[in-house]
Parts: structure tokens; C-alpha cells; sequence
């Protein structure tokens, strides 16, 4: 059975982008699903001088650790003034310290969701471009617009403008 590591990259315990994550990843059949909160990684800011100080921090290594064992890695990205958010890209600053290829050729799909019509389509570019440079073999993208409006907890994408591509994305990527 493959192994999918989701998670939303932001530290928000309402976050939308994990409610996506968590919907896109078990849309694939035959899998198991490992949904990361990335409040478990919460780690100093990073400086190279934190890093001379007191090494990388083991929550760094445990997070690394965990994209090493996924068959697929699921993101979506909150979009924070039109980048990543901090918590996200404290993380990565971390890990890449670890391996510059922080995504360890893993085959990755990248999304983002916001609350307002752009669906997070900034910080999502960011990642398209940034991602094939750390490792990620970037199988796809999707950004959903208008979260409240066209996702519903209970039943995912309920748009069908929305879910169709959606869903030919999601069966594209052979596990």
C-alpha cells in the first residue's frame, strides 16, 4: 500500500488548506494517509546563528524525516501576503538545512485555498517555481477559490467547476 503525507502549510487549528490537503489525499485509492499538523514542528525562528548555537533542532529532522517516507506529498499552501506562511516557511528553512533537495525527489502535489477569489494563486506560483529546485517532482497543482463557498466538511469540492478539473488532477497521478 502506498503511503500519502498531507498536510496544510500553515499553523492555523482551522486551517482550510488542511481541510484540502486532507480531502485531495484520500480521494487516492489503495492508500494510507498520514495528515502532518505543522503545530507538532514548531521550532525557533531559524538563523545560522541558532543553528551554531544548538544544531538543527530534532523536530526539523523528524519532519524530514516523514516526507522520506511518503510515495506522494500533499500540500496547500495558506497564502500569508501573498507568500508562504511563517510557520511553513520556518519549517522549510529548517529542513533544507538538513538536505537542500528537502523533498527528496517525492513525487508532490501542490495546492492552496483561500477564503477570497484568488484561491491562494500567489503563493501557489511561488511553490510551482521554488519546488522542482528542493526536490519535489511536482506532479500537479490546483488552486480552489472562494473556500466557503465551494467546499462543504462533509463533502469536498461541491463545485463542479471546481471539482471536475480537480478530479482529473487527483487521477492523473498514478501511485
Amino acid at each position: 500500500m502506498k503511503k500519502i503525507i498531507a498536510f496544510g502549510a500553515s499553523s492555523s487549528k482551522t486551517s482550510i488548506n488542511k481541510q484540502l490537503a486532507t480531502y485531495a489525499a484520500h480521494q487516492f485509492e489503495n492508500a494510507s494517509v498520514e495528515i502532518l499538523d505543522l503545530n507538532d514542528y514548531e521550532m525557533p525562528i531559524f538563523s545560522t546563528d541558532k543553528e551554531a548555537e544548538t544544531g538543527i533542532p530534532q523536530l526539523a529532522q523528524a519532519f524530514y524525516n516523514k516526507l522520506g517516507t511518503a510515495d506522494l506529498i500533499v500540500i496547500s499552501f495558506a497564502e500569508h501576503n501573498g507568500a508562504y506562511a511563517a510557520a511553513f516557511k520556518n519549517i522549510l528553512d529548517w529542513i533544507s538545512r538538513i538536505n537542500g533537495k528537502t523533498f527528496q525527489e517525492k513525487p508532490t502535489l501542490l495546492l492552496a485555498t483561500s477564503p477570497g477569489p484568488r484561491g491562494g494563486s500567489s503563493v501557489l506560483e511561488i511553490a510551482k517555481g521554488r519546488f522542482p529546485f528542493q526536490g519535489a517532482n511536482v506532479k500537479g497543482s490546483f488552486s480552489l477559490p472562494s473556500f466557503y463557498e465551494n467546499f462543504d466538511v462533509s463533502n469536498g469540492i461541491i463545485n463542479e467547476e471546481f471539482k471536475k478539473p480537480f478530479m482529473e488532477l487527483i487521477n492523473s497521478i498514478m501511485l
